[in-house]
């Protein structure tokens, strides 16, 4: 076949294109619908994928950059608070892993050095893979996500001594049932000997040169780019940035995703971090994807074919044993069911720096070819895998403890007293609830989250867990004697729920509600609940009236904009619950005469207003411009049609 880089491009393209939008629609991901796309085009099928290993190493700046991007995000005080994970259940899962493997091992009968170099190169989990499975399903920011992320920075960090530590095993013969690792010379230089505290020291090195000369070279060289407005120039030293630390790394031995990362983190706190993001993203996502296939690609399934029990019971078992550490880490460290479950499930397979110490690992001699393609197949295998675990943690796991939470028995509930019963206690109803009890007034408050319900309490708040759409809880909950009732549930169908209750068996009791767009508005109106509110719209209009303000509109002008903006806008959402069960094309022919017709109103209603004449709190002056001649002006905005 002909070495094209194009004819190559098309057909990687092609695959992706094909194999990513299938897996979508089955509910596999697209992690798993790249790595099926390099099975595909892999030579174990079509065999056009060409030299994967080259493609494979190419690939890896998917990984580089996406390190890089993450330190963006990373602020050093965020790092500082993340310190207990990496260094405690970070640092204990590498060790812990690989201990288990090694004795698991050992106990099999290889040798123990040998044993050592399978369990660190078996405690390594894919960084690409999980970040990636865990950002598509939103479950990175959580506390399960920022605990994994903590345990694969603390991998990353550890392949340093790593590194260094396996010429000093490849000094060791491989014992009995594996094949014969030529012996290394036994008088070692003076960097074998202290690599491993040579490189420590490099890295802390590499860390302070990054820093120092981001603060004194590339903010300046950044800010300097950014003024000449050419996105072209600001994207390629963008990818120089980032290539040229990476490169650097690795011409030093050093992991190169764990240079870009600290390059990240050095410019997380800069000015021109949103513009760096928004320059890399496309190159992190074609890169990663890339990496997926040439994953997929490298599967050697004739190693597999040759004895698939065996294979199928060392992946069982490097799978099941890394699952089972994490969960009793997760255990010693007190992190929520969920969380350790996700941490678990997430960190389970073995990932791309297992590959790199399999490569570094046949380099020095400690394993032989047959060995490391062995492992090199396992460490695919598991990758392979990963995203049907996390199917299995989203449709197993996950739903199975949520049962669990919901049978934990219902909290006694000390006062029927109470004037205001809240139901839902997050980020919504607690502002209200806080508010509500400072003026004086007694508040009943439910929640069904097991998780913030606790960490309420230690916070010094009451909150009793209950399910606000069962009637008896409504009842103790003084629903009966109550003069209000706030509904500020997140999810619109259990909120419908109980408002549904509510109006069923308290008609008289009036209700606020939380609507988490507009339908859910029109649902809840629906049902006889008078005052809905639309969970974003106050800060939505809040942010409009500074825009206009920052346009030269003065303050007062602007919110009587807003607040005439929210008054036709609230009339067209009552307006339209009469059109409810109307067919589809009348609803939208409609609601495009509402917005016709409330844009025409509000353009007549500013014009009448006077903007440019308005004196209205004349002391919240509109921002100043400055001309290019230097004289300063007043921007001043008006309604389109209408002089001066």
């Amino acid at each position: 076949m002909s070495d094209s880089v194009l004819l190559y491009a098309i057909i990687y393209l092609a695959a992706a294109a094909i194999c990513v939008p299938l897996a979508k629609r089955l509910g596999l991901g697209t992690v798993l619908g790249y790595l099926g796309a390099g099975i595909v085009i892999g030579p174990q099928l079509l065999n056009v994928a060409g030299p994967s290993d080259k493609v494979l190493h190419f690939a890896e700046f998917g990984v580089v950059m996406m390190l890089f991007l993450i330190g963006l995000e990373i602020k050093p005080t965020i790092l500082r608070s993340l310190r207990r994970d990496i260094i405690g259940l970070g640092g204990l899962q590498v060790v812990v892993t690989a201990a288990a493997i090694a004795t698991v091992a050992i106990a099999l009968g290889v040798e123990w050095h040998l044993s050592v170099a399978l369990g660190l190169v078996g405690a390594m989990s894919s960084t690409a893979i999980v970040l990636a499975s865990l950002d598509e399903r939103n479950l990175l920011a959580g506390r399960g996500g920022q605990s994994s992320f903590a345990i694969l920075l603390a991998q990353d960090l550890s392949v340093v001594p790593i590194l260094g530590l396996f010429p000093l095993l490849a000094t060791v013969q491989a014992v009995e049932g594996f094949r014969f690792v030529p012996e290394v010379s036994q008088t070692l230089t003076l960097w074998q000997q202290y690599q491993p505290i040579f490189k420590l020291l490099l890295t802390l090195a590499m860390a302070g040169a990054l820093f120092t000369a981001g603060h004194y070279l590339l903010r300046p060289l950044l800010g300097l780019l950014a003024r000449s407005r050419s996105r072209e120039v600001f994207t390629l030293v963008a990818l120089l940035l980032v290539l040229s630390v990476a490169g650097l790394m690795e011409l030093l031995g050093l992991p190169p995703a764990l240079g870009t990362f600290m390059a990240g983190v050095m410019l997380a706190e800069s000015e021109y971090r949103h513009e760096l993001e928004a320059e890399l993203q496309p190159f992190k996502g074609l890169l990663l994807g890339l990496f997926f296939i040439a994953i997929g690609a490298s599967l050697q399934l004739g190693v597999v074919t040759a004895n698939p029990l065996r294979f199928l019971l060392l992946l069982a078992a490097i799978l099941s044993l890394k699952l089972l550490v994490v969960l009793a880490l997760a255990r010693l460290f007190r992190l929520p069911k969920r969380a350790g479950f996700i941490a678990a499930f997430s960190l389970a397979q073995v990932g791309e720096f297992g590959l790199v110490l399999v490569t570094y690992g046949r380099q020095t001699g400690v394993f032989t070819d047959g060995i490391a393609n062995e492992v090199a197949t396992l460490i695919v295998l598991s990758m392979f895998v990963t995203p049907l675990l996390f199917i299995a943690l989203e449709r197993l796991a996950l739903p199975r403890m949520a049962e669990r939470n919901a049978t934990r028995p219902h909290d006694a509930i000390r006062s029927h007293n109470a004037e205001v019963v809240i139901a839902g206690y997050g980020r919504f109803g607690q502002v209200i609830g806080r508010l509500v009890r400072v003026a004086g007034f007694e508040v009943t408050v439910l929640d069904l989250d097991p998780e913030m319900v606790d960490m309420l309490r230690k916070l010094g708040q009451t909150v009793y867990f209950g399910d606000a759409s069962r009637h008896e809880l409504l009842e103790a909950a003084g629903c009966g004697k109550a003069r209000l009732f706030v509904l500020a549930i997140d999810n619109p169908d259990t909120s419908l729920e109980v408002a549904a209750l509510v109006r069923r068996h308290y008609p008289g009791l009036p209700i606020i509600a939380r609507a988490r767009n507009r339908q859910h508005f029109s649902a809840l109106r629906r049902l006889g609940v008078e005052r809905v509110v639309r969970e974003t719209l106050a800060s939505a209009l809040e942010a409009g009236e500074l825009s206009l303000q920052q346009l030269g509109m003065r303050a007062h002008t602007a919110h009587r904009l807003a607040t005439t903006w929210r008054a036709h806008d609230q009339a067209n959402l009552e307006n339209m619950l009469g059109y409810h069960d109307q067919p589809q094309d009348a609803w939208i022919d409609e609601a495009r005469r509402a917005i016709e017709n409330m844009e025409q109103a509000m353009v007549e209603e500013a014009a009448g207003m006077g903007a440019l004449h308005d004196r209205g709190w004349a002391t919240d002056a509109a921002p100043h411009r400055t001309s290019p001649a230097g004289t300063r002006q007043v921007v001043a905005i008006r309604p389109p049609g209408h002089d001066r």
